[in-house]
């Protein structure tokens, strides 16, 4: 696996249809007992999204490589194949029990009713609940060093579990209606978004035995990228219309969710946007050439349409 010289959107593009083979292939049959929960969990990770997260394992894998003067060998880029896979069925669960009732109650997602209303809150409940540990699973099959195996465990676990994303989500659920300091609003989002994000960085060098002098260019590049993804997203939710976005636009405001619009008005949120690409592209100075495609993706965290 190589990005080549593509322009950056048909990379995009070529990582994203990548991903998507690799999902369906690691999915469960539609056929295969029980049909119904199989169903839904297709149903809530196949056929959209933007797979910036699987975008960000390939970038971070390519760019170690690149950076110790090496290539990808094949069980590399099966490994990165498997990584990319775990971190979007640890976000495919996290929408699917997002949009529950009990959380955001949504009808909306990537433009097509959201899993519980498609099939029931129970199925909805269980495809979450089973994408979760299929993602370990994935992980558990990669052809690299035992030692490499445990640590991508290891990031995507702390990511996903209470000091990351599900904490995260914990206290988001607990601030509505609250006025937040921008300091406490950016622990929130560091960990509900920022998290899995990181991680998707993180993976991708520890796939690939990263030195420590590229892991810190990555940490410190997706400390960036993670907050300037949340930003991004709250400017979103109240400057574009559910149509282009693909679930319901202004749903922050209307749940009276402290966001960093809430907070710092629509312009404060760009510029601190602005701040944190360029606090990203400056992290992967080091990094050189190799930095390429993490720095055109985060480009494109903040200036996406959805």
């Amino acid at each position: 696996m190589t990005s080549g010289t593509l322009p950056f959107e048909q990379w995009l593009a070529s990582m994203a249809s990548r991903i998507e083979h690799v999902l369906d292939e690691a999915m469960p049959d539609a056929n295969d007992e029980p049909e119904h929960l199989h169903d839904a969990m297709r149903y809530a990770v196949l056929g959209g999204g933007k797979r910036v997260r699987a975008a960000l394992v390939y970038a971070a894998g390519e760019a170690s490589a690149h950076h110790q003067g090496t290539t990808l060998s094949s069980a590399q880029a099966k490994a990165l194949d498997l990584a990319a896979a775990s971190v979007e069925l640890i976000h495919a669960y996290s929408l699917v029990h997002d949009d529950l009732p009990c959380m955001d109650n949504d009808d909306l997602r990537r433009g097509r009713p959201t899993v519980h209303r498609q099939f029931d809150e129970a199925t909805a409940m269980l495809a979450g609940d089973a994408l979760q540990p299929l993602a370990f699973e994935l992980l558990a099959r990669m052809p690299v060093a035992p030692a490499l195996t445990v640590q991508s465990i290891d990031v995507l676990a702390r990511a996903a579990g209470s000091q990351g994303m599900a904490g995260g989500q914990a206290i988001d659920c607990a601030s509505v209606g609250l006025a937040l300091s921008q300091s406490a609003l950016q622990t929130m989002h560091g960990m509900k978004t920022g998290a899995m994000l990181q991680a998707s960085v993180l993976m991708g060098g520890v796939v690939v035995g990263a030195g420590s002098a590229t892991r810190e260019g990555l940490e410190a590049y997706s400390d960036a990228i993670g907050l300037a993804f949340q930003v991004a997203d709250d400017i979103l939710d109240v400057t574009a219309d559910t149509q282009t976005l693909g679930k319901t636009a202004g749903k922050d405001q209307a749940l009276n969710k402290p966001t960093y619009v809430s907070l710092l008005g629509v312009d404060g949120a760009r510029a601190l946007l602005a701040q944190l690409c360029e606090a990203a592209h400056e992290a992967l100075r080091p990094l050189g050439s190799a930095g390429q495609r993490l720095g055109e993706i985060a480009d494109y965290i903040v200036g996406r349409p959805h």
